[in-house]
């Protein structure tokens, strides 16, 4: 967890030099991003919240994410994780937006899988955006644990890249 917090310091510390915010929308990681980010030095400069929608009424009410689409998808797509980074920036008024939807258990909407889509949008663009998957064998909070941990370090490359700045 160490170095976690470290990569997180180095995540804010970007924030912060950069005069940018973010925000997050979770759904299979169920907060743990927020708190996490929570815990950063002087995230009240940064960090503007998020939000955890668990199911489609939230997802489709709170960051209007297509109905039909979340329906077809049972909430769990690439595309519904870009909606969700997208939508929970505007939401937050924030340039950053993350956002991370899944299964961090096996179940029959699965297929018996666990994985995680994620998404990081910049600036209304998104920048980075795939899936996860892990053994099916995974505990669901080493799933979690671990999705977070993964969006986290995909953040750091994120933030301290240059080219960003030329988006606008």
């Amino acid at each position: 967890m160490e170095s976690s917090n470290l990569t997180l310091n180095n995540i804010g510390q970007h924030l912060l030099k950069r005069e940018e915010t973010i925000s997050i929308a979770e759904s299979v990681t169920s907060g743990s991003l927020q708190m996490a980010f929570s815990q950063i030095p002087q995230a009240e400069q940064f960090y503007k919240g998020g939000l955890t929608a668990y199911n489609l009424e939230q997802k489709v009410n709170l960051l209007n994410i297509d109905q039909d689409e979340a329906i077809s998808a049972n909430c769990v797509s690439r595309n519904i994780s870009e909606q969700m980074a997208i939508n929970v920036a505007k939401l937050f008024n924030t340039e950053w937006g993350i956002a991370t939807t899944g299964f961090a258990t096996p179940v029959e909407e699965s297929n018996g899988e666990i994985y995680a889509y994620y998404c990081i949008s910049y600036k209304g663009t998104i920048i980075r955006s795939d899936k996860i998957e892990l053994h099916p064998m995974t505990k669901a909070v080493d799933a979690q644990n671990y999705f977070m941990e993964y969006v986290i370090g995909c953040l750091r490359c994120e933030v301290k890249r240059d080219h960003l700045e030329v988006i606008t």
